[in-house]
């Protein structure tokens, strides 16, 4: 497997792409904030990650989680086991963390999919990186309420239920940028497509909510996207948002 290819979107903040998954690391100072983690197989993909732009994990003050699903979180449990920092993510995301909730994809749907271009290489990708195993990380906590959290660049959490209950994502004021994890991504391995788009409708456990949450994201401000899978996107949120919607009304996977 091929180490991280990292992009410096803006000032202190880093869009980390392992191929499959992407996470994004936030400077300020000597500390350091990580949204998501990879699969489990990337727990030392994320620390050779943080490494390459000039740090090292024990900087880490906090990893924030846009959801729950083994390719965000995999790389957490052994991540936390090595450094005493905190996992925390929206309030309604929490037993899903903890592993008290399932919310992700069936092996058995993906399975039925195999026919379908990118799939096999998708499902095989999983199997290889821990995807499918139930993650857990118990420790998670509810990050506090408020307008911007106090952590490295920031974060104004931007609830975007739908991919899961409690998905969140993650303004970036002084970046002008958006974290999105998998409510709005750029590119995935079982698409055909680039550019702003929502995962096929099987990934999502309310695909209809996860449409009607894009409206959130087309009102804010800021001009770089930072997805889950796919390269960062620079442009207009609403131009971005309208071309996932006019996507997702033809999309035939279900």
């Amino acid at each position: 497997m091929s180490g991280p290819s990292i992009s410096q979107v803006a000032t202190n903040t880093y869009l980390v792409d392992s191929g499959l998954v992407n996470w994004v690391v936030v400077a300020e100072g000597d500390s350091l904030l990580l949204v998501d983690a990879g699969f489990p197989g990337h727990r030392r993909a994320v620390e050779e990650s943080i490494r390459m732009i000039g740090y090292q994990p024990g900087q880490l003050v906090a990893v924030l989680l846009t959801h729950a699903h083994a390719d965000h979180i995999g790389g957490v449990p052994q991540l936390v086991r090595r450094y005493p920092i905190p996992v925390l993510t929206h309030p309604a995301e929490v037993a899903h963390a903890r592993g008290g909730l399932i919310e992700s994809v069936s092996p058995l749907a993906v399975l039925r999919n195999a026919w379908r271009p990118g799939f096999p290489r998708f499902g095989l990708a999983c199997a290889l990186r821990g995807g499918l195993s139930h993650v857990r990380v118990p420790a998670t906590l509810a990050f506090p309420s408020g307008e911007a959290l106090d952590l490295p660049g920031r974060p104004v959490p931007v609830p975007l239920p739908g991919h899961t209950s409690g998905h969140c994502g993650y303004l970036l004021p002084d970046a002008g940028a958006v974290i999105t994890g998998d409510a709005l991504v750029t590119g995935h391995a079982t698409s055909q497509e680039w550019g702003p788009q929502l995962l096929a409708p099987m990934f999502n456990t309310d695909h209809e909510r996860a449409v009607r949450t894009l409206d959130k994201l087309a009102g804010l401000d800021a001009d770089l996207l930072l997805p889950g899978h796919g390269t960062a996107y620079c442009g207009s949120l609403p131009d971005a948002v309208a071309l996932a919607r006019a996507r997702a009304e033809t999309h035939l996977i279900r």
